[in-house]
C-alpha cells in the first residue's frame, strides 16, 4: 500500500495539508538539497527505485530536450539538469504542489536549465533525446499505459527512455507490453526488486 504521505501525489491539487521536509540527496557525481512535501511522491526520502535510476542510467545526451515524466519534487530533473547543463530539462507533473517544488528546488540549487510545466502546457511537436521517469504506477494501467504511450511516442529518433519500476508493481509485465507495442525494451539494472527499463522509439510494422 502507498504511505499515507504519498497517496495523493497523482492528484492534480492534493487535499492533504502541506509538512514540507529537506532531503539532502548525494550521488557520485552530484549532491544537492531537496524540499519534499505531502501529497508528492518521495516525501522525506529519496526512494530506492528513483535513486537505482539515477545511479545507473547512461550518461544523458550533453544538449537538446530531456525529459522527467512525473518530476515530484525535482530529483531526476536536477540530476539531468546537473550533468547536461546545456540541455533543457522538461520537468512534468499534474501535481501543482509537485510542480511548485520542483520550480523552487531547481532556482534553490541553482540549476537554471529546468523548465517545468503541466504535461498539456508543453508543445507536443518537442522530440526528446531521452526521457527518464519513475513512472506512477498506481494511477492503473490503463492511465499508465496511455500516459507512456503519449510520451515514448515524442522520442526522437535516437533517443531512449529509462524507466524504474518494481517487479511487484507490474515491472515485468510492463516490459512485455511495451515490447508489444513495437518498443524495444531491455531491462539495464536490477536491485531489491526495482528494474530500470531502457526502452527505444517504437519501429512500425
Amino acid at each position: 500500500m502507498p504511505a499515507e504521505t504519498d497517496a495523493h501525489y497523482f492528484d492534480e491539487d492534493p487535499s492533504v495539508p502541506s509538512d514540507p521536509i529537506d532531503v539532502d540527496v548525494a550521488l557520485p557525481d552530484t549532491a544537492f538539497t531537496l524540499t519534499t512535501d505531502r501529497g508528492v511522491f518521495g516525501r522525506g526520502r529519496l526512494d530506492a527505485g528513483t535513486s537505482l535510476l539515477l545511479r545507473t542510467a547512461p550518461p544523458p545526451p550533453a544538449t537538446g530536450h530531456l525529459l522527467d515524466l512525473g518530476c515530484g519534487a525535482g530529483p531526476i530533473a536536477l540530476t539531468l539538469a546537473r550533468r547536461s547543463p546545456a540541455a533543457t530539462v522538461w520537468a512534468i507533473d499534474v501535481n501543482e504542489r509537485a510542480r511548485d517544488l520542483c520550480a523552487s528546488n531547481a532556482r534553490r540549487n541553482g540549476v537554471g536549465n529546468v523548465v517545468v510545466a503541466r504535461p498539456d502546457d508543453v508543445d507536443p511537436s518537442i522530440r526528446y533525446a531521452a526521457i527518464w521517469s519513475n513512472p506512477p504506477i498506481r494511477v492503473g494501467k490503463p492511465a499508465l499505459h496511455a500516459l507512456l504511450l503519449t510520451w515514448l511516442a515524442r522520442l526522437g529518433d535516437d533517443g531512449t527512455a529509462a524507466l524504474v519500476v518494481h517487479k511487484h508493481l507490474g515491472a515485468d509485465s510492463l516490459q512485455r507490453w511495451l515490447t508489444d507495442r513495437g518498443h524495444r525494451t531491455e531491462r539495464s539494472a536490477s536491485r531489491s526488486g526495482y528494474r530500470v527499463l531502457s526502452v527505444a522509439p517504437a519501429v512500425g510494422p
